[in-house]
């Protein structure tokens, strides 16, 4: 069985690729992170919540990140092959810097701290669960799309 990399963009087994610094990828990550990052903002600014409330834009996001990651891994791997910068600027930059599983340890950690520990029980949980589903959910819809549209051609 032969072994492949985990990352397509870069093969560390690539003596090249270890040692070379790929700023296009870099170049790409960055820019979505800044895109991904201004969504949340929006987003975050447009919901407030205080440390005792469930913190509705931060599980928005993150729920909406992972459905949005489930379609774009099937449309980049399954769907279409992909410009070598799709996957670094959409994925880990915009989606990344969209998503903010630290913000969500952080709003548990508050809501516990102002007194509200069942709140940030639900939201632990909730968040977990909602999250992971929401990728299924991302890849099985992209799959069904993709299967429609290709039985039209």
């Amino acid at each position: 069985m032969t072994e492949r990399p985990i990352d397509p963009d870069v093969d560390l087994h690539i003596p090249a690729q270890r040692a070379e610094l790929h700023w296009p990828v870099l170049a790409a990550i960055s820019a979505g992170g800044a895109l991904g990052a201004l969504a949340r903002f929006g987003l975050q600014s447009a919901l407030p919540s205080g440390p005792a409330d469930f913190p509705w834009a931060t599980f928005l996001v993150n729920v909406s990140g992972c459905l949005l990651i489930g379609v774009l891994m099937v449309v980049i791997t399954e769907v279409r092959p992909a410009h070598r910068l799709v996957r670094p600027f959409l994925g880990v930059g915009v989606l990344g810097g969209y998503t903010t599983f630290s913000t969500y340890a952080v709003d548990i950690q508050r809501a516990v701290a102002a007194g509200a520990p069942l709140t940030g029980l639900v939201y632990l949980a909730a968040t977990l669960v909602a999250a992971l589903a929401a990728v299924v959910a991302g890849m099985w819809l992209t799959r069904r799309i993709a299967g429609m549209l290709a039985g039209v051609r």
